[in-house]
């Protein structure tokens, strides 16, 4: 809470207004607003965790304390609000209720603005996917809009954040010591789970019982099932025309939406902005609360006030992470042109593929033994970048790294791999990384990505997509590619048997070979715009 604007007002707030949900169930909320006389614009917040710590002093008060109406909502099923909570597919419905209400207030002036975080932000969607008119602008901090690609990633499910969520929907509603709790539960046995077999019955010591949500999202793998009909709210901004802005972290879980939304809203014509910073999903709400705060702040004073005067000059700003500051560019991505580094002999990563008869390099993933995942873009505290050479050291692993630079070496946009792999058992996952190895042999990661797929003895391409990021390797540093058949609990393990992951009883060491050319591919700018 430090570094934030001094209060404009004093302020008050009525608790545990009902508001009718619409199919009448009573929604808990809690109205905050400035003492002094005149027009407010309303702020809406719909949260499933509650509407005390953290979102009451950091929404509530605060913004009330800047000159708005804000109305914190329970979401159904949470927080004493009634009905059941059944993520994703009330928000839509509930949100045009809860504005439907407001409409009768006295104090609302027929202006509106919503923020919020995570699923705070996927309320946002739901409703601008038919936005009332009074809907002004919106503030969407690491937000997610899909929950399938959420849960799924490169067709592996992403454990570790399945259970970080599922701890926080459950429980944080109902106050921090049952958060606290399930919390150092979770703690306890994350490692295990996979351990138990099955992991569908496995995952629930560690949250003290079943959850009904998340067994779902583990029967149904398929983006295409009808389980998940609704759950995108991403089209929303394909045609949307209320002024948004998006707030994502090189190291957030939920980067590769926020970036998705910001190409849709920008081809529809809507005027947007864009703030990436060097946080994960946590830190962006701690760490980061000051510039996630003003920017948001600025951004709705602009729209819902008539006060551009905190804008920035550019549409997008981002952390240039290895340099440690910040640049202001025109669009994301910039213009760019593909770097292509090959996977060379001896450990080498070269600028010129060698010759596709060189020998493969291979590897054993056993899934007994799975290769454990360290630090990326986790909802949880174990996130972001860490020293990588504990996990290089393993024997799972294989490591390609350049010489060191001579000029330094900036990367702004998407990055990828491009591999050709083969495999003895048919079955697999390639997680690849791009990390960043200091004079001191650190090795730290930059962003990675996974992919699961299924290759025999005949070698097949492989696309992994890396997600995006924006840093400068210095001179005296080296660029090295990290790939190994997994990252767990961050991920569900292969089993090598092609079995659901989820049901599976059986587990099988599969042995990954990398073919040439096997190459990672770098997005360098076509010049240095927004020095």
């Amino acid at each position: 809470m430090r570094g934030l604007p001094p209060k404009l007002h004093d302020i008050a707030y009525e608790p545990g207004l009902a508001v009718p949900a619409a199919d009448g169930s009573p929604l808990l909320t809690d109205h905050y607003f400035p003492l002094d006389a005149g027009d407010f614009p309303t702020l809406l917040i719909r949260s499933p965790y509650g509407r005390g710590f953290p979102w009451a002093p950091m929404y509530g008060v605060l913004l009330a304390e800047q000159g708005f109406h804000v109305v914190l909502q329970s979401c159904r099923g949470t927080g004493g609000s009634g009905g059941e909570f059944d993520l994703w597919r009330n928000e839509a419905a509930d949100g045009q209720a809860t504005v439907a209400w407001l409409r009768q207030q006295p104090w609302f002036s027929g202006v509106l603005g919503t923020i919020g975080s995570s699923y705070l932000a996927y309320v946002q969607w739901a409703l601008a996917l038919d936005p009332p008119p009074e809907l002004r602008a919106m503030a969407v901090q690491i937000g997610m809009h899909d929950p399938h690609r959420f849960f799924y990633r490169g067709g592996a499910f992403s454990l570790e954040d399945a259970l970080v969520v599922a701890v926080g929907l459950t429980t944080q509603h109902r106050g921090i010591p049952s958060f606290l709790r399930a919390t150092l539960r979770l703690q306890r046995h994350l490692r295990k789970v996979p351990g138990g077999r099955p992991v569908l019955e496995a995952y629930r010591a560690a949250l003290g019982g079943p959850v009904p949500f998340l067994e779902e999202a583990m029967a149904h793998p398929d983006p295409g099932d009808a389980h998940w009909h609704g759950a995108d709210a991403g089209p929303a901004a394909e045609g949307l025309t209320v002024p948004t802005s998006l707030i994502g972290g090189w190291h957030d879980v939920n980067l590769d939406q926020t970036l998705q939304q910001y190409g849709r809203l920008r081809r529809a014509g809507c005027e947007t902005s864009l703030l990436v910073g060097p946080w994960s999903h946590q830190s962006a709400l701690q760490q980061g609360w000051p510039e996630v705060f003003a920017e948001s702040l600025a951004w709705l004073r602009a729209h819902l006030c008539g006060d551009p005067s905190g804008l920035r000059p550019t549409g997008v700003r981002v952390h240039l992470g290895g340099r440690g500051s910040w640049r202001d560019l025109l669009d994301w991505p910039p213009a760019r042109r593909g770097q292509y580094w090959y996977v060379g002999t001896g450990s080498t990563l070269v600028s010129r593929a060698p010759e596709a008869t060189t020998e493969p390099l291979s590897f054993r993933y056993d899934p007994a033994d799975p290769t454990p995942s360290l630090g990326g873009a986790l909802v949880g505290g174990r996130a972001a970048q860490r020293d990588n050479r504990p996990l290089e050291a393993r024997q799972d692993v294989l490591t390609f790294t350049t010489e060191p630079l001579t000029t330094p070496v900036d990367v702004l946009g998407p990055v990828s791999s491009v591999l050709q792999v083969s495999t003895d058992t048919g079955h697999a996952d390639v997680f690849v990384r791009l990390c960043d190895v200091d004079p001191q042999n650190r090795s730290t990661n930059v962003c990675d990505g996974l992919q699961r797929l299924q290759a025999a003895d005949t070698p097949i391409t492989v696309t992994v997509e890396m997600s995006s990021t924006a840093y400068r390797f210095l001179p005296g540093h080296r660029i090295r590619l990290q790939i190994s058949g997994g990252a767990h609990p961050r991920f569900t393990r292969n089993t090598g048997t092609g079995e659901s992951w989820a049901t599976t009883t059986r587990l099988a060491p599969v042995r990954i070979s990398l073919h040439h050319p096997s190459m990672l591919v770098l997005p360098a700018p076509d010049k240095a715009e927004g020095e």
